[in-house]
Parts: C-alpha cells; structure tokens; sequence
C-alpha cells in the first residue's frame, strides 16, 4: 500500500524540552540566580537524588560518563600492567578508559540474544593479571550480574557496571549500577536521562571509592590547593545537575513508554524474518536504542530513508577489530557474535515522545520491504 512520505528522526531532543520546558527555565535561573555554577548546592542535591534513586550509599558527579569509567577505574588502582575483561561491542569509550590507563582491554564475546557479555565465556578469559570486569548493559539491556559477579568473587576482581545507557533499568528487582563495586552512568544528551550538554556520575557503596573518585575529579586535591594524588578536571556542572533533577523524576514514566512502544514493535514485527529484542526473566530493560538484526541491513536503511524515516548503526566496527587494537591480535571470527551484530544490527526510532501515528508509519514500511522480499515466518 502506497505511504504518504513524512519525516520520523531516530530521536527527537526538542520534543522532550517542550514537555518541561517551565520547570528546565526555572532550574536554570534558581542556578544563575544563585553564584554557584561550580560543584555546590545544586551538585550535591542532584547526587543524593541518584544515589537515592539507584540504590546506592554514593553518588559523585563528573564531567562525563567517560570519565566516569575513567576515575572509576583509576580509583580501584587499575595501571600498567593489568587487565579489564570487558565486551567488543559497545561505544569505545568502555575499553579507551582502559587502554588511557595503561591496562589492556581484554574481550569477551557477546550472547547473540542480549548482545551483552556471556558469562559462560567469561571465566576462560581470567588471567593473573586481570584487576576488574567491566561489562555493559548494552541498549538498556541488563547484563547477566550474578554469573558475573560469582566469577568476579571467585577470582577477586573488581566489577564496574558500565550502565551509561542502562539508568532505570533493573535486574531481579535491584537498579542497574548497584550491583558491582561501582555503576557509571553518562548524561550525553541521546542517553534516557540526558542532559543539556555533557555529565555522568558514578554511584557506589563503597565509601572509601567515593572518597577517591571525590579527590581525583577535583585535580587529587583534599583540601582545595593540597594534592595527594595526580587528578583529573571533571566536573558536572552545577547547571546539568538542576537540569538533570528535574528530568529525573519523569525517567521512569519515560523508560515505560519506552518499554510500551517496543513491545508494539515486537507484536508488529514478529512474523517478519528479524531478529527482535530479547528481554530475559527478571529484567526490566529501558530500551535507550532499539535493535533489530538481519541480514538486509544496509537494504533496510536505505529503504526507510527513501521514506523519511532515520535509522541507525550501532556498533558498525567491534572494538577488537578497530584499527587501535590492531596489536591485540584478535584473529577474524575469534569474536564471532560480536562481529555477527555489527554486521547487522540497526536502531529504529524510538523515544518516549514518539506518536502513534510516526510508529504505525515506520511498522508500515519495515513490513512492506520485508513483504516485497516475501521475507515472514
């Protein structure tokens, strides 16, 4: 059936402000108003808040959620010489922090229904050498924590939860980054609970970690001007944390739309050869991307931009393969399902402010590409 043309974006950023816009302004001017534009007030308001909302005894705001994987890391000792066991397929940032380090990042293959680290090849990759693991609830998506963390005691490493696009999700009923030593947490604008510009956080309860990461992202100074330790300048601005608390009394109401429009999706696209989402028991995921995977990849976006519609890839290289690591001498296929995903995994739009009506147009030309291949199970 012919689809009249309309534009529908991956993500739309200006939808969201609108719906708050009153509360963002006036967060903004109490900051201006206030003098306190670095650290302060309004940082540590917003950090009891996470810490509150996580699960947590602790929550230290940074400039980023790089970073926040960074002084992270940093804090548990990680150095030359050692190792963090973490996936391929994520954004880079998750093994560059080890790498700036000095540490090696090494890779764990995926489980190709979560697209996160599989436990199960986990422990064959445990050396002497390793100091911490570091898996990643991809996509919102929560990771196996107790098989992890089994391995993790058993062989006394560190466990830093990267859940930079996990926040609100939840594993056998406890938050995402209260499982491990520590959670990481991004507020790039894209993330479910995104700022309006860069932040991140790390959550623990572990306070002589919080103690650190509290020195390290002030330059390692404790007091002002006296410096223990070499640090870094990482920060949350005083004005992302007032943004930041406002918008974190709605994530919930935004992470179940978000669990709503997927499960349209999956009713929508089940009988079409694609490889849908897939939620374990006990696991409530946030959906930040939604991700289907098939073999008509590069076809299918092509397709949905013909009609308006964006799409996108996410991850297009896995990071054992990246040019970078080219002296880690992974061979071809010794990740296979890492590499599998990359090759055909895209997100279709999805956020909360996302109508009906834009979802039943992306459904309609998802199927009638599928239907044209005669492509249905």
């Amino acid at each position: 059936m012919e689809q009249t043309m309309r534009k529908v974006s991956l993500l739309d950023l200006t939808a969201q402000y609108e719906d708050i816009k009153p509360e963002i302004k006036q967060a903004v001017d109490n900051v201006l108003e206030s003098g306190n534009y670095i650290m302060g007030p309004f940082v540590k308001s917003f950090e009891q808040a996470m810490a509150e909302y996580c699960g947590t005894k602790y929550a230290i705001g940074v400039a980023n959620g790089t970073d926040a994987l960074l002084l992270t890391l940093d804090a548990l000792g990680v150095g030359a010489g050692d190792e963090v066991i973490t996936t391929p397929f994520t954004f880079f940032a998750s093994a560059e922090v080890i790498s700036q380090l000095g540490a090696t990042p090494v890779f764990v293959d995926i489980d190709p229904d979560t697209y996160n680290m599989d436990p199960a090849k986990l422990e064959a990759a445990i050396t002497p050498k390793t100091k911490a693991i570091m898996p990643v609830h991809i996509f919102g998506q929560p990771v196996d924590m107790d098989e992890i963390l089994e391995i993790a005691n058993k062989h006394n490493v560190f466990v830093v939860e990267d859940a930079c696009q996990a926040i609100g999700s939840r594993y056998k009923g406890k938050r995402i980054g209260s499982l491990g030593t520590a959670g990481c947490f991004s507020f790039f604008p894209t993330k479910n609970l995104g700022g309006y510009g860069d932040g991140g956080i790390v959550v623990t309860n572990d306070e002589e970690l919080a103690r650190k990461i509290q020195i390290l992202r002030v330059h390692g100074s404790n007091p002002k001007y006296y410096h223990s330790v070499i640090g870094y300048n990482s920060r949350l601005d005083a004005l992302q944390a007032a943004m930041l608390q406002v918008k974190l009394k709605y994530i919930d109401q935004w992470n179940q739309q978000r669990r709503d429009k997927a499960a349209i999706y999956n009713e929508a696209l089940k009988d079409l050869s694609i490889t849908l989402p897939y939620v374990k028991e006990n696991r409530e995921a946030v959906f930040h991307l939604y991700i289907i995977q098939t073999k008509y990849r590069d076809e299918l976006m092509a397709h949905l931009k013909e009609h308006g519609i964006a799409s996108g890839v996410y991850y297009p290289v896995p990071l054992h393969k990246q040019e970078v690591y080219s002296d880690l001498e992974y061979e071809d296929g010794s990740l296979a399902e890492s590499e599998k995903a990359s090759l055909g995994t895209m997100a279709l739009p999805l956020y909360p402010e996302l109508t009906m009506d834009d979802q039943e147009y992306v459904i309609s030309v998802v199927r009638e590409f599928f239907e044209a291949k005669g492509e249905r199970v």
